[in-house]
């Protein structure tokens, strides 16, 4: 998502709503919007394994399609959502909130449930940065999308904590806003002008075996353990599609527990939907990394939203993080 959202013009895009009393039958085909790497394995697993399909004819609801479509970054799927090209988003907490806060009293964008708990890095392959401090104009840092992203925020509050609120966007300057993959091949280059990027798994440790890559800032170390993806969709959907809504949480859920079970065969699935050529035994270190926890329970989101505010950046915050959440995830002992 861009500096502003044309909501208005997506009010009309989104069409006129039917007149009380006016039934209608639920959609026969859903839309999903996911991103690069682990991070979104369970909207992967719900794909290969037809679990919407599997739900939805279970809830008598005769769906014709499910699509699923990758894009690069928080901006394109929000742009996606806005315009009616999918029904739901997979992708960071930045762009979330920010999409929750802009939404409200037009799309009413709210979350169906967290996708993964799992710490962000910003490695560089310039020696001469030991810590954010030592990043100057000569450098320049890929991320999913300036100032929305996680990561965007997460060097925001890192700067905050480091040279006080008022700098908070200190190294705005130097981001750059890159899909992981293609972030990923130009790190790897030594010739371009990006010479760090702040990411997720696997990009990040896979960074950390090219010569020179190091590790400036692990985002547990601004936040402590937290969300750093989700699944959202708009309110209008919910309404109009009850038992396809509950569908895909259904969906959501089994994709979780089957993940949690079923480590290595995940694994083998991530790296037969994504094509990486990492060895599957790196995969499994990665979902078994204590600090990866897939989980539709939101952690420290409060903590992420109340920077943004403070700071400005977020105009409406919510009073609880429930009020971020549609009513199925309300039982959940998120933070």
């Amino acid at each position: 998502m861009r500096n502003s959202i044309p909501l208005l013009g997506v009010a009309f895009a989104l069409g006129v709503a039917l007149a009380p009393g006016e039934a209608r039958a639920e959609a026969s085909e859903v839309r999903f919007a996911k991103q690069y790497g682990i991070a979104y394995l369970q909207l992967m697993v719900m794909e290969d394994h037809q679990l919407v399909e599997k739900h939805a004819k279970a809830a008598g609801v005769p769906l014709k399609a499910v699509s699923w479509n990758t894009f690069t970054g928080g901006a394109a799927v929000n742009d996606a959502l806005l315009s009616g090209a999918v029904d739901f988003v997979g992708g960071g907490i930045g762009a979330f909130v920010t999409m929750w806060s802009r939404s409200k009293g037009i799309l009413d964008v709210k979350a169906v449930g967290a996708l993964v708990k799992m710490p962000m890095y910003l490695n560089s392959r310039n020696p001469n940065v030991k810590s954010i401090k030592d990043f100057t104009e000569k450098d320049r840092i890929a991320l999913p999308a300036v100032r929305i992203s996680p990561q965007a925020v997460t060097l925001q509050a890192a700067a905050a904590k480091m040279f006080g609120d008022a700098n908070y966007a200190k190294f705005d300057s130097l981001t750059v806003s890159l899909g992981h993959p293609d972030a990923m091949q130009a790190l790897s280059t030594g010739s371009s002008e990006i010479n760090a990027h702040f990411t997720t798994p696997p990009f990040q440790y896979q960074q950390l075996r090219m010569p020179g890559v190091h590790t400036v800032l692990n985002s547990y170390d601004v936040w402590g353990p937290q969300t750093a993806t989700i699944l959202w969709t708009g309110s209008k959907f919910v309404n109009e599609n009850p038992k396809l809504y509950a569908a895909s949480v259904k969906a959501l859920d089994e994709a979780t527990n089957w993940i949690n079970k079923n480590q290595a065969e995940a694994a083998k699935l991530y790296l037969r939907m994504s094509k990486d050529k990492e060895p599957v035994e790196n995969i499994v270190a990665m979902l078994k990394d204590p600090e990866i926890e897939f989980t539709t329970t939101p952690h420290n989101l409060m903590s992420f939203v109340n920077f943004k505010h403070r700071t400005g950046t977020m105009k409406v915050v919510p009073a609880t993080w429930k009020d971020l959440f549609f009513p199925n995830a309300h039982t959940l002992s998120g933070s």
